[in-house]
């Protein structure tokens, strides 16, 4: 089927290449515009107990709000605030509110609650509308630092807006300056490899131009359509993550079919020919690797959480589409450029080096498998145990942007001044299980004094606000622990125990705030791990059955991937919280391994498993199977590991721990992945069963059926003498 589809794009090149122009642009153009969620809690399904109490407090206190922004007011010299610093913040409050900006439904006045114990801090809370989303919701926050800085200017005091506007408005300084360092790095470091690899401008241009000119408008496009259709979350991380996807698995696919055209046209075919044969040899192992990918991501539709109900939809889409550019696109290119042309200035790119080192290589495999085996295995094994390290932290404001930055500023001494849940308080919600009944003020006072033992716990104001009816009563409580810290989150645990346990006859209690929100992200994650990975992993193994005939290989082969998995995690963990002492890793690490270690990195695996099974049916025994299949597949999974692993690693030139994380640990499992399952361990294990590996398709393997070599059918149209490229 491939070598037709590699026939019929070389005899129409120019059309396919027509197609996929007018097509992204048409996709590009009529695509709906998505709005990136800022609110964590509209991940989360309505079964878990923190929706649930927003919910009730929404109903029960419609008033109420959960602060968007924060006031800070401080002297510029330090001291204590008097009454002229009183009446300048009344001035800032009122001027602001009489500005009415857009978005902002309260701000509250500066109150005996908003004052620091030492007197030398102060604190109003604004109330942002639901509906602003997107830039609506950052742009509270920059028109309140503009507006309210003109209003102090000239007066003693220091005034600065944090909250969670503030910090998502800094996120997005931040990250627009990370997602360009990491696009511009990724680009870059895209083109040297390449051109280093091909001694060529035009190989190490092309795969670039088409992916950003056609495929990425094509893709972006096509996640806005699903997610709009599918009512799907979107959220800020996906615009780096799906740019590194499209360079990194796009440049990936590219070489995969690259490297065969190469080696064809070195076997003397014409150009068209050799184009048709590419597509033919590697079009399978391209596909199957994309399908593979995009089954790991899209299994995620299952996750509990919106974020990664989304995510992993779009970056399936995203390498659909590449995949099919691969066999399409790429090809057609590749048969209207003359190949003197493509690989110019080289002048050596016919030449095979004979003691080339992926030569070398394959011949190590071929003669003592059993040591590479051992050896490369022992590797992953040994990191596999540092993972039992791994802890996961909520705590990312302070990797994920620059202490400098002023929501941090106003974090920071929000926590010196207030205890360090005071910013971002968690709340009790006590409502009569009985329509109409009203709440017992003596039994909620005695439940007030519960509350207050919970370990952890700094204060619980003495008076719970009451609903109109009577049947609901609202407690805030001050952590002694910032909201996001995994203390905080044991903390609430502790606190939902108690409420539960704790509230007054003929009651419910239910635990809201961001802690109770982190809480149950944590627990719909641990359930996500136990759901999502085992039928991915199935979902690939199938796959790989599929492609290779065969029940023994996708074992081996997965079990070598949650090897490479369990390594990643471990040397992330050394690296990160025993040599950098970070009190723990990214909540969402192990998911974002999973998406680029064990999807992607599993291309790496069929790329070479596909070579093995080919020269094992042209008639090779399985050792010599293995030193070919290193030699000629060897290069294509160097070269696309050390690209891919480059476009991730350019992550930690954003200059944060989170995104530092992400790209250290991505960009050392893809290394693990290409460089250790693949080269060594996947083809010594395949070396060592023999034709056992290929059972029950080994019939095939001995000779019956086996297919015959692509170099044999030529290009039907417009035939050129051989050896003319």
């Amino acid at each position: 089927m491939f070598h037709r589809i590699g026939q019929f794009v070389a005899r129409r090149a120019w059309w396919v290449i027509a197609v996929w122009v007018v097509g992204a642009i048409a996709v590009a153009v009529t695509a709906p515009t998505i709005a990136a969620q800022n609110d964590e809690s509209a991940f989360l399904p309505k079964s878990y107990e923190s929706i649930q109490a927003a919910q009730l407090q929404a109903k029960a206190f419609p008033a109420n709000f959960s602060p968007g922004a924060l006031l800070l007011f401080e002297r510029a010299d330090g001291g204590k605030l008097d009454a002229a610093d009183q009446a300048t913040m009344k001035k800032v409050v009122q001027g602001l509110t009489d500005e009415h900006i857009k978005n902002v439904d309260q701000i509250l006045p500066v109150g005996p609650q908003g004052m620091s114990k030492d007197g030398k801090y102060a604190l109003s809370m604004v109330a942002i509308g639901k509906t602003a989303q997107g830039q609506d919701y950052l742009d509270v926050a920059k028109d309140l630092r503009t507006d309210g800085g003109k209003l102090a200017d000239g007066s003693a005091l220091k005034f600065r807006v944090g909250g969670p506007a503030a910090s998502a408005l800094d996120m997005q300084d931040s990250s627009g300056l990370a997602n360009a360092l990491i696009g511009m790095g990724s680009f870059v470091l895209i083109l040297l490899i390449l051109a280093i690899i091909f001694r060529s401008v035009l190989i190490a241009l092309a795969p670039l131009l088409m992916i950003m000119a056609v495929v990425k408008p094509a893709a972006e496009g096509l996640i806005n359509y699903a997610t709009k259709l599918f009512d799907l979350k979107a959220d800020n991380t996906m615009s780096a993550m799906l740019l590194v996807v499209l360079l990194g698995v796009g440049t990936d696919y590219f070489l995969f079919l690259m490297f065969r055209y190469r080696e064809r046209l070195r076997a003397g075919e014409d150009r068209k020919t050799a184009v048709a044969n590419a597509v033919g040899r590697v079009g399978e192992a391209i596909t199957s690797a994309a399908g593979a990918v995009a089954a790991a991501f899209a299994v995620l539709v299952l996750s509990s959480l919106g974020m990664f109900k989304a995510i992993g939809p779009a970056l399936a889409i995203a390498v659909v589409t590449t995949a099919i550019a691969s066999v399409t696109l790429v090809p057609a290119v590749l048969s209207v450029l003359p190949a003197k042309a493509l690989f110019w200035p080289g002048k050596k790119w016919m030449e095979e080096r004979e003691g080339a080192r992926f030569a070398a290589l394959g011949r190590m495999v071929q003669r003592r498998p059993a040591m590479v085996a051992l050896a490369s295995g022992g590797v992953l094994i040994a990191l596999t145990l540092a993972a039992l390290g791994y802890k996961g932290t909520f705590d990312l404001s302070g990797g994920s942007m620059p202490k400098s930055k002023e929501s941090m500023v106003v974090q920071t001494k929000m926590m010196d001044a207030f205890s360090a849940g005071a910013a971002d308080p968690s709340h009790v919600l006590v409502t009569s299980a009985t329509d109409g009944a009203k709440l017992d003020q003596g039994a909620l006072k005695t439940y007030a004094g519960k509350l207050a033992e919970v370990p952890g716990v700094a204060q619980v104001l003495p008076e719970p606000q009451l609903s109109k009816d009577g049947a609901t009563a609202d407690f805030t409580v001050m952590l002694k622990d910032a909201p996001a810290s995994n203390a905080a989150i044991d903390t609430v645990t502790k606190l939902r125990n108690t409420a539960h346990a704790d509230a007054p006859d003929g009651t419910k209690a239910f635990v809201s705030g961001s802690t109770s929100v982190n809480k149950d992200i944590n627990t719909a994650m641990a359930h996500d791990y136990k759901l999502v990975f085992p039928i991915a992993g199935l979902l690939i193994m199938l796959i790989l059955g599929l492609l290779l005939r065969s029940v023994v290989a996708p074992w081996y082969l997965m079990a070598s991937v949650g090897l490479g998995f369990g390594a990643t995690l471990g040397a992330t963990s050394l690296i990160f919280q025993h040599v950098a002492n970070q009190p723990g890793l990214m909540f969402m690490l192990p998911i974002f391994i999973y998406l680029f270690v064990v999807a992607i990195g599993t291309d790496y695996n069929i790329l070479m498993v596909a070579r093995l099974r080919e020269e094992a049916a042209e008639g090779r025994s399985p050792r010599e199977a293995a030193a070919e299949a290193v030699r000629h597949a060897g290069p294509t999974v160097g070269a696309a590991g050390s690209i891919l692993a480059a476009s991730f690693a350019t992550f930690m030139l954003a200059g944060n721990v989170l995104f530092s994380e992400i790209g250290f640990s991505i960009a050392f499992g893809i290394i693990v992945a290409a460089f250790v399952m693949a080269l060594f361990f996947t083809p010594a294990i395949t070396a060592l069963l023999g034709r056992a590996a290929w059972w029950p398709g080994h019939g095939e393997l001995a000779g019956h059926g086996a297919p015959a070599p692509l170099a044999a059918v030529p290009y039907e149209d417009d035939r050129e003498p051989a050896g003319r490229v």
